[in-house]
């Protein structure tokens, strides 16, 4: 995969032009003094964005000698975005997804959780908590495409059957539209009944619905005006506009399970597996390009979205580990650093450079 990098010392915001939008006023309400001073505003205002200089990034010091890199890997590099641990100041968000563009990663993916539930009360409870932090993916990517234009943005996953569905659709179409048909949409079923119960949605059908809410998407991304009744939903002449660029949006599905593999072979445009490449995976994958070929699709026609989790694995390994899942049909990667003990967000920007230059030539 050619792509360009380099050390986060060279980073600078890339920052489009953009244009000044005429808000939505009947023609009859404007005098013709107001439509000039209108005018006159906005040409100051574009004028103003074309000469805005570009802003810079905090210079961070220089650990090692720096070097340009070229990545030698036919698969898309990415990273996960490290929610739990990097705070809320926007400045920090925008400060990471630049890096990361400018480091030459292809894409940014984000979990989804709505709520964490308060494990006082409820013995044995392991797993995210209220105490863990998820900014909302579609709220932060409409954020993220604007400050960061040359990334791909995926969710990965968002926990579809505990949404609304035409919702979703539009959300999911607003995102394409702002990335310039640069999203992939990741979903899942989950696993938290106590975001289920407070969203209002039954969980003991979230899988059965989450194949219906596939359908139903597809068709308002594809359709000016869809009309549908299934089990779960009904829509009558009605539809979404602005469509998105891509028609349909491409649906990566998560999960491990074996009913998930045979749904990412019916339905899915990619897989995000979860753990490192070892031979379980590896027959994992086989199986999964079996479902494929009895369901009528190409290998090909269905992508594999890996995770290299830090904490996970040695800095030694991280190359070996990248080409292992090349190997075995991996089209993307992502690194995650949550959890490898980094303290600030600048550590989680120094670990996505120290990882792209170990995996590169």
């Amino acid at each position: 995969m050619a792509s360009r990098a380099g050390s986060v010392e060279h980073i600078h915001a890339s920052r489009p032009a953009g244009h000044a939008g005429d808000p939505f006023t009947p023609s009859c309400a404007k005098s013709q003094s107001q439509v000039s001073a209108t005018a006159h505003r906005r040409v100051k205002a574009q004028s103003q964005l074309r000469n805005r200089q570009p802003a810079r990034l905090p210079q961070f010091p220089r650990d090692r000698p720096q070097r340009s890199v070229t990545i030698p890997l036919d698969m898309q590099l990415g990273v996960t975005f490290p929610q739990l641990e990097i705070g809320t100041d926007p400045a920090v968000l925008r400060d990471y997804a630049q890096a990361a563009q400018d480091l030459g990663y292809r894409y940014l993916l984000a979990y989804d959780h709505v709520l964490g539930a308060d494990p006082t009360n409820r013995p044995g409870w392991t797993r995210y908590s209220h105490r863990d932090q998820f900014h909302e993916p579609f709220v932060l990517f409409g954020y993220l495409a604007a400050v960061a234009p040359k990334l791909d943005l995926v969710t990965g996953v968002i926990v579809l059957p505990q949404r609304q569905t035409t919702l979703v659709a539009k959300q999911a179409a607003q995102v394409d539209i702002l990335t310039s048909g640069r999203f992939r949409l990741g979903v899942g079923i989950g696993w938290n009944a106590v975001e289920y119960e407070a969203l209002g949605m039954d969980f003991s059908s979230r899988a059965r619905r989450f194949e219906e809410q596939i359908a139903v998407m597809r068709l308002l991304w594809t359709q000016p005006v869809v009309t549908f009744h299934g089990k779960f939903h009904h829509i009558t002449e009605a539809g979404l506009n602005p469509l998105p660029v891509q028609r349909p949006i491409p649906i990566w599905i998560g999960g491990m399970a074996e009913p998930v593999l045979r749904r990412v072979a019916r339905l899915g445009d990619g897989w995000l597996p979860q753990g490192r490449i070892t031979d379980e995976q590896r027959d994992r994958i086989e199986r999964l390009r079996r479902y494929i070929a009895e369901a009528g699709r190409s290998p090909d026609a269905v992508g594999i979205d890996a995770r290299l989790d830090l904490r996970a694995v040695p800095e030694e390994e991280w190359r070996d580990e990248v080409e292992r899942w090349r190997e075995a049909g991996a089209t993307h990667l992502s690194v995650n650093t949550m959890g490898a003990g980094l303290a600030t967000p600048r550590d989680h920007i120094r670990a996505i450079e120290r990882f792209m230059q170990a995996v590169s030539l």
